[in-house]
Order: C-alpha cells, then structure tokens, then sequence
C-alpha cells in the first residue's frame, strides 16, 4: 500500500473558505433573506418548510461541511472526500428544485419567489435573481470551487529541489543501418 503525502496547509485554502461562505449562504438565505426583500414563499423570517429543509439547508451543510473539511484537512483522500461532498452538495442546489418538483406533491418545493413591490429591480428580474441566488447561480459556484479543490488535490506536489534529467539521445544513425 502506498503511503498517504501530507498536505501543505496553503494547498485548498482560498477554496475551503470559500465553500464554507457559500455552504453558510446556502443554508441561512432563505431565513433572512425577507428582511431584504429577497425571498421564496412564506416570505417570512425564520419559517422553518420541508422545502427549505430540502433544497436549503442540508445542500448547504455539505457545501459547509465540505468546505472545513477541504480547510483542515491533513491527507489528500480526506480533502478530495471534502471537495466532492461540496460538489454533491452544489449539484443538489442545481438538480434539487426540479427532482423535488416531480417526487413531490409541491409541499416540499422551495415555494414561489416573492417580488416585493418597492425592490430595486422589477418583479421578473427579481425572480430570475432570487433563482439563480438561491438556487441555480450558487449551486454552479460551489461545483466551480469544489472542482478547484478537487484539480488540487488530484495533482501529486513535487518535493523542492527535484528535477527530471531527460535520458540522453541516441545519435543518428545513417540509412540501412544494421546492427551486428
């Protein structure tokens, strides 16, 4: 059995953190995000739905989780197991909505997005945004850092002061040439 490198504490750093501050927006958005007019039904603070369970807060934990394990991790199994549970997680956020739509009855649906009538933005850009904030766009952007860290931790570190030494050429050898 070959044995486990250890991992320098630089390597993943930027994109552990950035899936433990996506994982924690994913999960904690639809709580808060009435107080800003930035809401899927029931457009009230702190309402706990199955849908919110479903599509929110567990795709977030593993993005969370995910993510502090790609952070503190010490072997490259353990960070790459981290990275692909922050993917998964990410493609839930994804995929979540229209798998939850078929199985379900709609009870557990991420419920419909609310357009406050004094937001920024009008009602359609408001949904397109509040789709691709809580949904869609973040999913995609945990898969993007995920696959980083996952790009970083498939490559093998070279030791410092190592180099390849190319074998020396054989000289050419005129035509019809046959050794003897």
């Amino acid at each position: 059995m070959a044995a486990v490198s250890p991992l320098p504490r630089t390597r993943g750093g930027i994109s552990g953190i950035m899936l433990i501050l996506l994982g924690a927006w994913g999960a904690v958005v639809p709580f808060v995000g009435p107080y800003f007019g930035y809401a899927y039904s029931p457009d009230t603070a702190w309402t706990y739905t199955t849908g919110r369970l479903w599509l929110s807060v567990l795709p977030g934990a593993a993005a969370f989780l995910g993510g502090i394990m790609v952070l503190l991790a010490a072997s490259r199994p353990a960070a790459m197991s981290g990275a692909m549970l922050a993917a998964l997680g990410g493609a839930w956020f994804v995929v979540g909505v229209p798998i939850m739509a078929r199985v379900t009855s709609g009870a557990s649906g991420p419920g419909l997005a609310v357009a406050s009538p004094g937001s920024a933005f009008s009602a359609p850009v408001m949904r397109l945004l509040e789709g691709l904030g809580f949904f869609y766009g973040l999913g995609v952007v945990i898969v993007f850092f995920a696959a980083l860290a996952l790009g970083r931790f498939a490559v093998a570190a070279v030791p410092a002061g190592y180099t390849i030494t190319p074998r020396p050429a054989e000289p050419a050898r005129p035509q019809g040439y046959r050794p003897a």
